[in-house]
């Protein structure tokens, strides 16, 4: 379990400091493009990094989801997410630090916080159905049924496709922990809408844990 431990916190930290830190320090000459790929390339190189010891969730939504699914103990999920979330702050005070500054670190946010300017409600709905279809991925792209080998790129495209939907409207979570690092640091209204953004993920990933068990074989189903 310290092995998971460590290589959750280690891919989280590498997911957070690659994304945000690519939106923070590179954000104005890479564009929405460039940081849905940085989002995306963190968890593809880590998925091959660390997926054989962890199996590479950096994100507690991922976690609850895929424990749901019956894919992973729930026993294990409170030490996973407590990994995750210390991942993510050490990425975002290392960003802020490099940035000269915590007071932008790439927050999520949703109505007047929303970069895009959309709604509360639209916001909410963004969060559930974005994590819903990255959970839908993730499960697909690693059910032994599924091609060998080519998850992490499925669901690296995968993640790098739902920023540059979701970029405008919550400048991206489909992760708590991802929105809680650059949260609690810069404090204000993203540390106020914080809790949105654990838990609406939540119920987008919960959801797609039961939808997947309709796809199971029936071997798998017993």
């Amino acid at each position: 379990m310290a092995k998971r431990f460590t290589a959750e916190l280690i891919g989280t930290f590498w997911l957070v400091l690659g994304g945000c830190g690519a939106a923070v320090l590179a954000g104005s000459g890479i564009g929405t493009l460039g940081i849905s790929f940085a989002f995306g390339l963190t968890v593809l190189t880590m998925a091959f990094a660390l997926g054989h010891i962890s199996g590479c969730h950096l994100n507690p939504a991922v976690t609850i989801g895929l424990s749901v699914a019956g894919r992973a103990k729930w026993s294990e999920a409170p030490l996973y997410i407590v990994a995750q979330v210390i991942g993510a702050l050490v990425a975002a005070w290392l960003i802020g630090y490099i940035a000269g500054s915590w007071e932008n670190l790439a927050s999520n946010g949703m109505g007047e916080h929303s970069p895009g300017g959309f709604s509360m409600s639209q916001g909410i709905v963004t969060e559930i159905v974005m994590t819903f279809m990255f959970l839908m991925i993730i499960l697909g792209a690693t059910d032994k049924r599924a091609p060998a080998g080519f998850a992490p790129i499925a669901i690296g495209l995968g993640l790098t496709l739902i920023h540059l939907i979701s970029i405008p409207v919550t400048n991206t979570s489909v992760n708590p922990a991802r929105s809680t690092g650059p949260a609690i640091l810069e404090g204000g209204i993203a540390l106020e809408q914080l809790w949105l953004f654990w838990v609406f993920p939540v119920v987008g990933a919960a959801l797609a844990g039961v939808v997947y068990r309709l796809f199971e074989s029936d071997d798998e189903a017993g």
